[in-house]
């Protein structure tokens, strides 16, 4: 190979090179773009929906929806809970609210934080307005607690609420008093023993509270009777209580979901994966545009 061929096959090389690194920063460009850009597209659109709701209701309309984001960090999306920084941002706003204004929780959470939870629905039975809470998909755990603050839950026909059983470092708290009821004190370690203590005060604590805010609208006896029923321990911790459950129990529950709540879900997406877990295809002119869906498009996401 001579001097000029092998100039030329440099010259090549590093061309490629060249169009390599720019392909590179261009798809850096793009995700970055979509990442944050698009997020901001999405969060506007949110907004726009609530702002809709809003006027429609003319009420306050809060929205709590922990799902996992399809913006990531570095790839790796996180799921969100209850925790205190969502009490204090709802509790903002309703300390903004008027006393006499309606107030709209948007609902859809799988627990969290038993103090934050606690916090909003205090405020929320407080509060001299009508407070409505919206489930279209599920509320479980310390999602519970704060539904059982409002005047009226209106739920999805298959949505569903869960037990509020205080859980101690992962395990049930009536789980923990069990193992007291199989071995005697000194057959168990002193950790145990701790934990055992602690679980039954964190029931007798999230019974008293819940029974406090079912007062609202149920005599004290029934309060107490329901209160105990869901912190007992009675079923597991993501036992679903579907809507006729949750009315045999003697809670105001109603079904006729509006679907701008279905809209605004729409824009809160599971993180991206290789393939859809569920696919259908949209029906139109099967429905009359005043009928109560049971979940849009007739089919999950």
């Amino acid at each position: 190979m001579n001097e000029n061929q092998l100039a030329a096959k440099t010259s090549i090389w590093s061309h490629l090179a060249n169009a390599a690194r720019f392909g590179f920063w261009v798809l850096l460009l793009v995700i970055v773009w979509r990442a944050f850009v698009g997020h901001d597209v999405t969060q506007t659109n949110r907004d726009s929906i609530l702002d809709q709701f809003q006027s429609e209701r003319k009420s306050r309309v809060i929205a709590m929806i922990h799902r996992q984001e399809s913006r990531s960090v570095f790839g790796v999306a996180v799921s969100t809970s209850i925790d205190i920084e969502d009490s204090e941002a709802v509790l903002r706003a309703i300390r903004l609210t008027p006393e006499e204004q309606p107030i709209d929780l948007i609902l859809h959470t799988p627990g969290g934080l038993v103090l934050a939870a606690e916090q909003i629905a205090k405020a929320l039975v407080e509060h001299k307005g009508r407070v409505t809470v919206f489930v279209p998909h599920y509320a479980m755990s310390g999602g519970t607690l704060i539904a059982l603050a409002a005047d009226e839950i209106v739920m999805d026909r298959n949505a569903v609420l869960g037990p509020v059983d205080p859980q101690i470092g992962g395990a049930p708290a009536a789980s923990i008093l069990k193992v007291l009821e199989l071995k005697k004190p000194q057959n168990v370690s002193d950790e145990t023993l701790i934990m055992a203590d602690i679980a039954a005060k964190a029931r007798a604590q999230v019974a008293a509270f819940v029974a406090d805010i079912l007062t609202k609208h149920l005599p004290r006896k029934k309060a107490e009777e329901l209160a105990v029923m869901l912190s007992e321990g009675r079923w597991t911790h993501d036992f679903p209580i579907s809507v006729q459950m949750a009315q045999q129990m003697g809670l105001n529950i109603t079904t006729k979901m509006p679907r701008t709540v279905y809209e605004l879900m729409d824009l809160y997406p599971q993180a991206n994966t290789k393939r859809p877990s569920v696919v259908y295809i949209p029906l139109h002119g099967t429905r009359s545009a005043n009928a109560e869906p049971g979940s849009p498009g007739l089919a999950g996401k």
